[in-house]
């Protein structure tokens, strides 16, 4: 698959893209990123790609012109109808769901805005999907964009050392990850030892799965309850989950 970036600082993108394990899925060839700075679309001495906002207010708005034309040579080069995407607030928020299924897809050109946004022209004759990171503001799609390419590039065969890596990540079930411990058996602090709990030492794989399972039930009720109503409404939890969700009093 393929991801074209608009952006005004590709200098950002170069240092992630080779980084981590997720640079084997760059650097294979199984996501790629090619960056677009924006101001070598400007037509003027300096480069300008914004402008004050008609009706006033603070800010600059991106104008639309640099946008098209740098649009245009996606595409050109692209030579097919991948999805514009621009990353906005006002967007469909990042989730799971949508890097599974934009996982196995062509690809997509990225729009990075900045400022105090993008001349609502240009969304409404290109933009095919808008996406947020979260209910809060950045100063601009760069951040957001790369983090749909980091969630999109671990999915990807042979990324991570192990297969059924991303099958246990937070969200990838619906529930948050269960904990996770690894050496020493027994940490010595000032508070006194902290163990490992005992399951995990006892070689019975499926008590060590029940385990799992409940630890990811308890954490999610506790810190993410709409999590638990939608498993429950998608009949995604079992006889045994509700058997223990209802000993924590749920």
């Amino acid at each position: 698959m393929r991801f074209d970036v608009v952006t005004l600082f590709p200098d950002l993108f170069q240092p992630f893209l080779g980084l981590g394990v997720t640079r084997r899925a760059f650097e294979s060839g199984q996501v790629d990123v090619r960056l677009w700075q924006l101001r070598d679309f400007a037509d003027d001495n300096y480069r300008r790609v914004d402008d004050r906002p008609y009706g006033g207010g603070p800010g600059m708005v991106m104008l639309v012109e640099p946008l098209e034309r740098a649009l245009a040579a996606v595409r050109a080069e692209r030579q097919d109808d991948a999805p514009v995407v621009l990353f906005t607030p006002t967007g469909r928020r990042i989730d799971q769901a949508l890097l599974r299924e934009w996982a196995e897809g062509p690809g997509a050109t990225l729009v990075c805005g900045r400022y105090e946004g993008i001349d609502q022209r240009f969304i409404d004759r290109h933009v095919d999907v808008e996406l947020s990171l979260g209910d809060f503001v950045l100063s601009g799609g760069e951040i957001p964009a790369l983090a749909l390419l980091d969630g999109i590039a671990r999915l990807q065969p042979g990324v991570l050392n192990d297969a059924q890596s991303h099958v246990q990540d937070s969200f990838s079930d619906g529930l948050l990850d269960c904990p996770h411990y690894s050496r020493p058996e027994v940490l010595q602090t000032e508070a006194g030892p902290l163990a490992v709990p005992p399951v995990l030492l006892s070689g019975h794989h499926a008590e060590i799965a029940r385990w799992r399972r409940e630890q990811s039930l308890r954490l999610t009720a506790e810190r993410r309850p709409d999590l638990i109503a939608a498993a429950r409404a998608a009949g995604q939890l079992s006889a045994a989950d509700e058997k223990f969700l209802a000993s924590l009093g749920l």
